[in-house]
């Protein structure tokens, strides 16, 4: 009995151990070159990374459609989407959910611009941001400003659904700059 709850214990330590490590799994660094992918929108449509060459692109990572922070950056980089692509750039979301939800979610928050389905989970592990809690993959709500040769101007971690496209947006002035 000692020795399987010894085994129990080990495994579930392993196992944290593991989930731990995969939410620290580091993505591209500034000045590095962003990962490449190739995604379906909320329409079926196909969007890789190499059509924003020579643009801007915010490309933005959440968790899951439709649940209270998400709906909130949605609607947030929804609201700012004229002031970013005035300062030349495009803005793409990424998450794990399929194209019907993201489908479903753009349409309920009149989204007009491309909400990407990382079924196959690639994309978010290319960048760093696939993370496990209880079991369930997502997401991690992370954003990568991508400079228009490809490289990563700046990546934010821990972002704030309602002030991340300000951020960006003050951050693309300064960069463009420089």
């Amino acid at each position: 009995m000692k020795s399987l709850l010894k085994i129990a214990t080990f495994a579930a330590a392993a196992a944290f151990a593991f989930n731990v490590a995969a939410q620290d799994a580091a993505g591209p660094a500034d000045g590095a070159a962003a990962p490449s992918f190739k995604l379906q929108d909320q329409k079926g449509d196909w969007h890789a990374l190499n059509d924003y060459h020579g643009k801007w692109l915010v490309l933005y990572f959440y968790p899951k459609d439709d649940t209270p922070g998400c709906t909130t950056e949605v609607c947030t980089f929804r609201d700012d989407v004229a002031k970013l692509h005035k300062a030349g750039a495009d803005v793409v979301g990424v998450s794990l959910d399929d194209v019907k939800s993201h489908a479903a979610f753009a349409e309920k928050y009149h989204v007009p611009f491309p909400l990407l389905s990382d079924n196959t989970q690639a994309t978010a592990k290319a960048y760093g941001v696939l993370t496990t809690h209880l079991g369930v993959n997502y997401a991690k709500r992370e954003t990568f400003l991508i400079d228009p040769s490809g490289k990563v101007a700046k990546h934010y971690v821990k972002v704030d659904p309602k002030e991340n496209s300000g951020q960006v947006l003050a951050d693309l002035a300064v960069l463009k700059k420089s």
